[in-house]
């Protein structure tokens, strides 16, 4: 008789500790992750996995801060919270406080491709441009750098790059093009030219009652032909009052105005056209080089003359690792960058083709491979995908793809940040609905979730490059 009471009691405690049902996904028992603190390795006290895989990149940050004398590249290569530049731009301006503002970096003209971008800088042109994504069908356009062919098969446009933020005034800028080819000039200014002309001169008749076309044509000795073209007339119909122009045999003298960009004298490398100036930018033309026949744009990179970072992130709405293995153009243009450090963030859109891990982490190898293959040597943060639904459903490749990366990590010599842990996991992700970090699809997410994430991730490397000095 007690066990059945005791059976009753807890049926009843049960029922009514039941949560009630709303939109939010299926979340296990186990809340072991936190979203508000860096979960760090538990055999070591480096927040990144591996962290000595960044000894060289380390290095050059010691260095730096001794001589003050170097320009450090970071290197950051996406999908679409990377093209918005909300998450990279917030590692930016943490890590540039750190070490010295170096200048932006890559950037792009996102508007000219119809597409967002960084709110740090704007693109204006006076004519359209074409452009293809890397993740569209392969197909024989200039992919490049940027993950975007951006083209015109004709000139007579002007660009205007125009800087937002004016912590990014620039010294230096640098335009890469397929095969480093001699496509654009650069102008600051334009000056006007006064050409002097003759045209014919034109008085005026006012039209009295009474009177016909044609008699206005015999007192000035033209013809009724010539009048109707200059008035833009269809018939020899004209109404009193009107004023009409009367052409004349005489001629006058005209001032026609034109302006025209006046290009700087621009220098180049083995990797891009550039220039230098002595004075801080915030405003430069991109204008069409006379010697060209056709306009292929891949990227800019602003720079100052300064010691310290450089942040440059490449990201493409929707980009997997395959996108960007499709286009040999991005990894050979990716030494314009003279990267001394890759951070890779990509595996959503993985997830979202149903991608197997195995899968994955072979595009993930491809990727490193061509990169290696332009003897471009350096280290590499692996950042993992961070938590999210598919399909309002318990994202587990996203789980898999985090698993595997870390179990590859020390064997193929790169780093790893675990955003999926630090978003603490599936177990996290109605946490970061509550805090409004993650957006309505579950997926994407908000302004605040993006720069959250590049907040943890610079003091992540920070905290990984403290500890480097205390070792060394």
């Amino acid at each position: 008789m007690n066990k059945l009471i005791i059976f009753f009691c807890c049926l009843f405690l049960s029922t009514n500790g039941k949560t009630p049902k709303t939109d939010s996904p299926p979340i296990t028992k186990n809340m072991t992750h936190k979203v508000d603190s860096i979960v760090i390795d538990p055999i070591s006290d480096d927040p990144i996995y591996n962290a000595k895989a960044l000894n060289d990149f380390f290095e050059k940050l010691k260095k730096n801060e001794s001589d003050n004398n170097q320009k450090i590249n970071i290197v950051h290569i996406g999908d679409s919270h990377i093209q918005g530049d909300l998450m990279t731009n917030e590692v930016r301006k943490k890590l540039q406080q750190q070490f010295g503002n170096a200048g932006r970096g890559l950037v792009f003209p996102y508007q000219l491709a119809r597409t967002n971008g960084s709110y740090n800088e704007r693109f204006y042109s006076n004519r359209k441009w074409e452009s293809y994504r890397n993740i569209l069908p392969l197909k024989n356009v200039p992919v490049g750098l940027s993950g975007i062919a951006l083209w015109r098969d004709n000139g007579g446009f002007a660009v205007e790059l125009r800087v937002k933020d004016m912590a990014y005034k620039f010294n230096t800028i640098k335009v890469i093009t397929p095969q480093n080819q001699n496509m654009f000039d650069l102008a600051t200014s334009s000056q006007v030219n006064l050409i002097q002309s003759t045209e014919k001169k034109v008085i005026t008749h006012k039209i009295k009652k009474g009177e016909a076309i044609s008699t206005i044509a015999d007192k000035y000795n033209i013809s009724v032909t010539d009048i109707k073209r200059a008035n833009g007339l269809k018939s020899n119909n004209i109404r009193a009052g009107r004023t009409l122009k009367i052409p004349t045999n005489e001629t006058k003298e005209k001032t026609i105005k034109s302006s025209e960009f006046i290009p700087l004298n621009i220098e180049s490398n083995s990797f891009c056209h550039y220039y230098n100036s002595d004075k801080a930018l915030e405003k430069i033309y991109l204008i069409p080089n006379k010697e060209a026949s056709k306009y292929e744009l891949n990227g800019i990179v602003l720079e100052k003359d300064a010691p310290g970072i450089l942040y440059s992130s490449i990201g493409v709405n929707g980009a997997k690792y395959s996108d960007y293995n499709k286009y040999p153009l991005f990894f050979e243009q990716l030494k314009a960058l003279h990267p001394d450090v890759l951070v890779f963030s990509l595996g959503t859109n993985e997830s979202y083709d149903r991608l197997e891990a195995d899968g994955y982490i072979k595009h993930l190898r491809e990727f490193i491979s061509n990169i290696k293959a332009q003897n471009i040597n350096v280290p590499i943060i692996v950042m993992t995908p961070p938590p999210s639904l598919l399909r309002r459903k318990p994202n587990t490749f996203i789980k898999d793809y985090t698993k595997e990366i870390l179990e590859i990590a020390q064997k193929d010599g790169f780093a790893v940040w675990d955003l999926y842990d630090e978003f603490g996991g599936m177990d996290g992700i109605r946490k970061l609905k509550t805090q409004g970090l993650i957006g309505p699809d579950w997926v994407h997410y908000s302004k605040k979730g993006y720069e959250k994430q590049g907040n943890l991730f610079a003091l992540a490397v920070l905290k990984a490059y403290d500890n480097f000095k205390l070792k060394n």
